[in-house]
């Protein structure tokens, strides 16, 4: 958590001044105590500026919990993507994303793409992003090992390969106070396939402040052993509007 704030902050002192980025940040914590001790928290920022010729967006993510016997989730990460229109509809872009999972068989994962994106909706009401195109993922797996003797089943390796990437994202206004969001992503390469799916519902409480539930997915096809391949992420958070 304490990175993802301070990634969040440096970017904030980056920005140009007379850029007008706007986003969301959300943020959600739950604590329990008596016969049950756990402690979860989560986090993300979004931020966005878009101009007649170029969109850009930056961000990030973390998730911890934990319970009496310790972890059980800790994540975080970080993604950008630089766009230039070269049609009313249709841009190019570069992207790269970072993350660091200790509970996903993987230490890091950083992947850097290109190719070309479409808006394909754009009503008042509605809208949906897709994007396809290629690049490189950098990757570190974990070691695994048998949970009844301690043995090493796999020692963990570092590699890199090829990928294909593909994002959709769509938002619709249900009501003047209320929108449905879902955002997927894939990057699929000859060693695994990550996938990650988030949708969520948000209901407007203020001019800035919403209260979303939100239901994510995220897989691995070819994790080390001892990993399951997915996880999912059900959350309640405030989120606070950037303008």
């Amino acid at each position: 958590m304490r990175r993802l704030f301070f990634a969040a902050t440096a970017l904030a002192a980056a920005l140009p001044a007379h850029a007008e980025w706007t986003g969301k940040s959300e943020a959600g914590l739950v604590f329990a105590s008596g016969n049950t001790n756990t402690e979860t928290a989560n986090a993300r920022i979004n931020m966005k500026y878009e101009t007649d010729k170029w969109k850009n967006t930056v961000g990030g993510a973390a998730l911890y919990a934990s319970d009496e016997n310790g972890k059980t989730a800790n994540r975080w990460q970080t993604f950008g993507e630089l766009g230039w229109k070269f049609t009313e509809r249709n841009f190019l872009f570069g992207a790269g994303r970072y993350e660091e999972d200790e509970f996903s068989g993987f230490e890091y994962q950083t992947t850097l793409s290109g190719g070309v994106g479409r808006r394909f909706m754009d009503r008042p009401n509605t809208t949906m992003v897709g994007t396809v195109g290629a690049g490189y993922k950098f990757f570190e797996t974990r070691s695994s090992f048998d949970p009844v003797t301690g043995e090493l089943i796999e020692a963990g390796r570092s590699d890199s390969e090829v990928v294909f990437r593909g994002t959709l994202d769509f938002e619709h206004k249900l009501t003047a106070t209320t929108s449905i969001t879902n955002k997927f992503i894939t990057e699929s390469g000859s060693d695994n396939t990550f996938m990650q799916n988030d949708i969520s519902l948000q209901v407007k409480m203020t001019d800035v402040l919403a209260l979303a539930v939100g239901y994510g997915v995220r897989h691995n096809s070819s994790p080390p052993p001892e990993f399951k391949k997915t996880d999912t992420l059900t959350t309640i958070n405030l989120v606070y509007d950037i303008k």
